[in-house]
Formats: structure tokens, C-alpha cells, sequence
């Protein structure tokens, strides 16, 4: 698969899936702009593996629960297109940013349920709407969603909700976006080591239970999950469109 010429923007760039995601489609020949939210030396530690591969890459800052702040984002990520590449536009959009809130249905309060809506859907919707003008035509969505869209784990309702209505949304990207060539996918991850779930996988009686149901017999590493994503940014991934695809292992079949 090769991706050569090619420019992505990864939300969330910095850590976990974002970071091995980054890195494998550098790996691949695409350039990079990630984001970041807090981790500003992680990003750039990133920014400078990346370059190390003779890559280019960038790292701007952008808070994906604001949505008031996209416009002046995507004035920043034009500017380090026209600055570092010369170009107009960008190939592929991954919207990864994420975060983590979790209790029972019942303890969810009104504050953690707009936190999580604000970054898992209404920042993903307004992120992409506010972008198309600068992805390029024949480019890709590639949407992050999470395999408790399809199975249930107690405390997870909202966060779930969420990424449902992302994967009900890639599909209508992929309708209207369609005469412009751009494809619109999710990928589903199952649970995978990073720190996004190191409080609950740390915890050996959940760790136990997810193994013990994953068909593979562990939990995932980012890299298990990167290269789906960097598949369908790639030629080969040309006419998957407007599909989920999830990335478990073969969790709860």
C-alpha cells in the first residue's frame, strides 16, 4: 500500500491509536498534520519520528469538544499546507480525537454527557463540515468508532450512544460526498493497550473476561488497529465506502 504524495490529518495524533496510526501511514509514504489537545511534546515527538522517515509532518493544536474553534483551526491547517507543502488541500481525514467518561446509566450526569457529545459527535460532524472545503476531491473519511456500538459492556451507554450516531453519520458522508469521489468509513476498535483504557484493562478481572470472549486470545496492540485505518486510506481500500468495520479481534461472537 503505498500513499506517497498523499497528506492526512489525524485528530488525536499525539498517543494511543492516533500516534500508531500516524506512524503507520508515514510508514506507508503519507505525510502528516495531527492534532493535540494537551500532549504538545508528545505531538512533536511524533512530528519528529515522523520527519525521521523522511516524511513531512506538522502538529497543530485543536480541542475537538469546541467547535467554535474550528473555523481558526482549519485557517492554521491551510497555512501549514500552503507553508510546508505547497498545496491547497489534504488527501485523507481520520477524526480519532477521543475521551474517556464512563458510569452506570443511572450516575451519568447531564456535565459528562455533553463533554462526551461534544467530542464523539457533534465535534467529529462540525470538525468535518468546517474541512471539506480544504479535503481534496477523491480523498478519504476514515471515522472512529469502538465495538460497544455492537456489543454492551455496563457504563459505556453514553459513549456507545455516541459513536452510533458517528457511524450513522459516515454513512451519509459517504452519500453526499460521493460525487466528489471521497469515500466515508468507520473503523470499530475492540480494546487495545493504550492509556485511553488503562483503568479498565488494568483491572484483571475485566482483562480476564475480554480475553477470555476475544477470539484471538488477547487484547489488541495500536498497531493492530492502525492498519485498518491505513488501508482504506490506500488505493487497494478504493471502493470500501460508507462501511463499519470493526477492528476486535473477535470480541463477543
Amino acid at each position: 500500500m503505498k500513499l506517497n504524495a498523499k497528506i492526512a490529518l489525524i485528530t488525536g495524533g499525539s498517543r494511543g491509536l492516533g500516534r500508531a496510526t500516524a506512524l503507520q501511514l508515514a510508514d506507508h509514504g503519507a505525510d502528516v498534520i495531527l492534532t493535540y489537545r494537551s500532549g504538545k511534546d508528545e505531538a512533536e515527538a511524533v512530528v519528529e519520528e515522523i520527519r525521521g522517515t523522511g516524511r513531512k509532518a506538522a502538529a497543530l493544536f485543536l480541542d475537538t469538544g469546541i467547535s467554535s474553534s474550528f473555523p481558526a483551526f482549519a485557517e492554521a491547517a491551510a497555512t501549514a499546507l500552503r507553508e510546508t507543502w505547497g498545496r491547497e488541500s489534504f488527501d485523507f481525514l481520520l477524526n480519532n480525537a477521543g475521551m474517556d467518561v464512563r458510569g452506570p446509566l443511572a450516575e451519568m450526569s447531564e456535565e459528562d454527557f455533553d463533554r462526551l457529545f461534544n467530542v464523539h459527535f457533534k465535534g467529529v460532524y462540525f470538525l468535518t463540515q468546517t474541512l471539506l472545503p480544504l479535503l481534496a476531491d477523491g480523498g478519504r473519511i476514515v471515522n472512529t468508532s469502538t465495538g460497544l456500538a455492537r456489543f454492551t459492556l455496563p457504563g459505556y451507554s453514553a459513549y456507545a450512544a455516541m459513536k452510533g450516531a458517528v457511524e450513522v453519520y459516515t454513512r451519509y458522508l459517504a452519500k453526499e460526498l460521493g460525487p466528489r469521489g471521497i469515500t466515508a468509513n468507520t473503523v470499530a476498535p475492540g480494546p487495545a493497550e493504550t492509556d485511553f483504557t488503562s483503568a479498565s484493562l488494568g483491572n484483571p478481572a475485566i482483562r480476564g473476561a475480554i480475553v477470555s470472549q476475544t477470539a484471538l486470545g488477547r487484547t489488541a496492540q495500536p498497531d493492530d488497529i492502525a492498519g485498518v485505518s491505513v488501508f482504506l486510506c490506500s488505493d487497494e481500500g478504493r471502493w470500501v465506502n460508507a462501511q463499519r468495520i470493526e477492528a476486535s479481534g473477535g470480541l463477543f461472537i
